[in-house]
């Protein structure tokens, strides 16, 4: 039986969200934001549809989330996303007042929470808020590799057979 108050249901909506991002060939990256056991936010990244490099599926979460319960203070609500925050993403989530952030892909590159940076447990900040990540890594993991292997392939696809001049 499913528990719908569960961190794997709601990592699952959240992987969900990635796979849009990724039919919309987005680089597939889902979050879903919870509170009282309610979404109040979902969404996934759209930095090339929309044309705009804040984009990223946290921020349009928070931006929901926010509008849906008229309050930009999201306290006691988790973020479920399916890889790391980014430094942008993780600032965004403690200005928001977000309690905790459940992650799946680590991201020791470009990670705001841990990963390369600790943005969320910075002694300057007013807002702290509790990391689990590496959750359901492995799932989070393979759509990402297969995104980009696919782009791989398309790309190397497209340098054998160049567009035909007219």
């Amino acid at each position: 039986m499913l528990d719908f108050k569960s961190d794997n249901y709601y990592m699952n909506q959240a992987l969900r969200q990635a796979r849009q991002a990724d039919a919309a060939d987005e680089v597939p990256i889902g979050a879903v934001i919870v509170k009282d056991g309610e979404v109040i936010g979902r969404a996934f990244n759209q930095v090339e549809t929309l044309n705009d490099a804040t984009a990223h599926a946290e921020i349009l979460a928070i931006t929901q989330a926010s509008s849906k319960i008229n309050n930009w203070r999201l306290s006691g609500s988790t973020l479920y996303v399916t890889k790391e925050p980014c430094p942008m993403c993780a600032g965004a989530i403690v200005n928001s007042r977000i309690d905790k952030v459940v992650f799946g892909l680590q991201d020791s590159n470009g990670g705001g929470c841990g990963g390369a940076f600790n943005i969320h447990n910075h002694d300057g900040l007013l807002h702290k808020y509790e990391i689990k990540g590496g959750f359901m890594e492995l799932e989070s993991l393979e759509i990402i590799q297969d995104f980009f292997q696919r782009r791989r392939q398309e790309k190397k696809a497209s340098k054998k057979n160049p567009p035909l001049l007219d």
